[in-house]
């Protein structure tokens, strides 16, 4: 299992600075789309060059123009780029397609997705290297959780690995880590702390104790 850290209320020094913090503990650094949206691609560009050795991923929820999106993520120096699974089969072929072309990976992101199971087959035909299982803010606030929609996901796919995001920390973090997802997704759980390199190392020792269970 890796951890992926989500960047999305800070600027890029802000980034910087966080990500400095908690490195050691991290696998990959991703930019959300608040921060994409407001810095553009250079904040890519930024954390690559400061985290050489981190992997970057844009979150920049393709929707249509896949495979130019995906190469303009890739010049700025992500390594994996997101496409939303609501986007047609054409668009998310075309992101696969580019992607392995430049060497990079694509993560396909669930959310809004009412018939996860059968998407998540179709998707996962399509070459997807991430299946993302993803609850957005907005039903965060109202409850849900994404562990039920995981689970269906991983009794389905074939090929891709899986990803959970949306609300998940430490208290919550066991029952992601039962449910075995490839890529875990941490955003709040980490910035939010006043100790962000405790809350990144405390996190990072249970998904390694989970790994081997």
């Amino acid at each position: 299992m890796k951890l992926q850290l989500a960047l999305d209320l800070v600027n890029i020094p802000e980034a910087v600075e966080l990500v400095r913090e908690v490195a050691e503990h991290i696998d990959i650094v991703e930019l959300g789309t608040p921060v994409i949206n407001r810095e553009g691609l250079k904040a890519v560009t930024e954390l690559k060059n400061a985290f050489p050795d981190l992997t970057i991923l844009a979150d920049v929820k393709i929707m249509d123009a896949a495979g130019y999106e995906v190469a303009q993520a890739s010049a700025a120096g992500a390594d994996i780029v997101t496409i939303l699974a609501q986007a047609e089969d054409a668009s998310i072929k075309g992101a696969v397609e580019e992607a392995k072309k430049q060497g990079k990976k694509i993560l396909v992101d669930m959310i809004a997705v009412k018939d996860i199971k059968t998407r998540a087959a179709e998707i996962d035909a399509l070459g997807a290297d991430y299946i993302c299982v993803h609850t957005g803010y907005d039903l965060q606030a109202e409850g849900k959780d994404s562990f039920e929609d995981l689970r269906t996901i991983k009794g389905v796919v074939k090929n891709a690995k899986t990803a959970i995001a949306g609300g998940i920390k430490l208290e919550t973090l066991p029952e992601v880590i039962e449910a075995q997802p490839d890529l875990v997704i941490v955003g709040g759980g980490i910035t939010s702390k006043e100790n962000k390199e405790e809350a990144a190392a405390q996190i990072r020792q249970l998904i390694n104790e989970g790994a081997t269970v």
